[in-house]
């Protein structure tokens, strides 16, 4: 499916480029991250903007969500004073807003709850500014409980178990997710092992007694489990990967969907990254788009283990990957779907 709308714009402020990608709206409207990055080209930034609106796409329908699947990315040269960043935000959200509700933006990487608050002083187009403002603030819990569920439904299809106790699990990425996902694993019983490119985090894993490796050797740590909680792009044609079960909240792990057919034919399950990394969009829409309780927003995250578990049947009985029957569940969620939803879809344009 090709993408709906593409906007590209300097701010005016800042004079930073900044862009956002609708990709489809045959849900409802456009939601995703706003990625705050440094880029060696516009180009890269455009081509990581089309990839992870694409994405959102896959994720809200295979979740089940009355949305399409849009992101926006702020593409640095260099690292911003705090009045730079603010003058960046504050033409982000101006591009946004000219897009009526097109889309609507929430946190990514490099992003979080103030700068939200910041788009939302020129769009209330804008999910999880801080809880004191309204919002539900940093979806890093409930996207951590997301990979959990889908960790359960992989792990009886791998060891017929989704007991956690006495397992390896590598996680690749100690940030808030990936803190959270350690946590919560070291106490079922899990050894758990990290990576980080950032000493700091490496030192914070050490300090609660995690073992720790380096980022190049992850993949081939002996694990029971591989979660990547990173950055993308993790997995390329031929990729050597220790761990049967590979299932982590970072976007675009593969570098290509045909990577999928090689770890499958290799003995690894992975479970694809936006079905398992669901849980922060789903608990954040329920909260902010149908008024759900708290309670009741984590119990559609819960049934993300249901949905993993449909898919690795799926791919069992048919003699599939998960990755092909992911996609199934989506497009026929798409193709079932009505006509795109207000606002109403533009042609895809590009604005200087």
């Amino acid at each position: 499916m090709p993408v709906q709308e593409l906007v590209v714009r300097r701010g005016r402020r800042s004079g930073v480029t900044t862009m956002v990608a609708v990709h489809s709206s045959v849900l409802g409207p456009a939601v995703g991250g706003c990625r705050f990055k440094v880029y060696p080209r516009v180009h890269d930034a455009i081509d990581d903007v089309l990839r992870l609106s694409a994405a959102m796409t896959r994720k809200c329908a295979v979740a089940g969500l009355d949305f399409g699947g849009g992101k926006s990315v702020v593409a640095l040269d260099g690292v911003p004073t705090p009045e730079q960043r603010r003058a960046i935000l504050l033409d982000h959200g101006d591009l946004i807003a000219s897009l009526d509700g097109a889309y609507r933006a929430g946190p990514d990487v490099g992003t979080g709850p103030e700068d939200m608050l910041v788009l939302r002083e020129r769009t209330p187009h804008v999910f999880c500014v801080p809880e004191e403002h309204g919002g539900t603030g940093s979806s890093s819990g409930p996207t951590a409980a997301g990979v959990l569920a889908a960790l359960r439904a992989g792990a009886r299809s791998v060891f017929g178990s989704d007991e956690m106790n006495g397992r390896r699990v590598v996680i690749s990425g100690y940030g808030s997710v990936g803190a959270q996902l350690a946590a919560a694993l070291a106490g079922q019983g899990a050894e758990v092992v990290v990576s980080d490119v950032d000493e700091r985090r490496l030192a914070a894993a050490k300090k609660e007694g995690l073992r720790l490796t380096r980022p190049e050797q992850v993949l081939a740590v002996e694990a029971d489990v591989l979660i990547p909680a990173a950055v993308g792009g993790v997995f390329g044609p031929g990729a050597e990967v220790a761990a049967p079960l590979v299932v982590g909240p970072a976007n675009n792990q593969l570098t290509d969907d045909a990577v999928a057919d090689d770890l499958a034919a290799r003995g690894v399950l992975w479970i694809p990254d936006f079905v398992a990394s669901a849980g922060g969009v789903v608990y954040t829409l329920g909260r902010e788009a149908e008024s759900l309780t708290h309670d009741q927003a984590l119990g559609r995250v819960a049934a993300l283990e249901q949905t993993t578990q449909r898919i690795l049947d799926a791919a069992s009985a048919n003699g599939t990957t998960p990755l092909a029957e992911a996609d199934a569940l989506a497009e026929a969620r798409l193709t079932s779907g009505a006509e795109p939803r207000t606002p109403s879809p533009r042609e895809p344009r590009t604005a200087a």
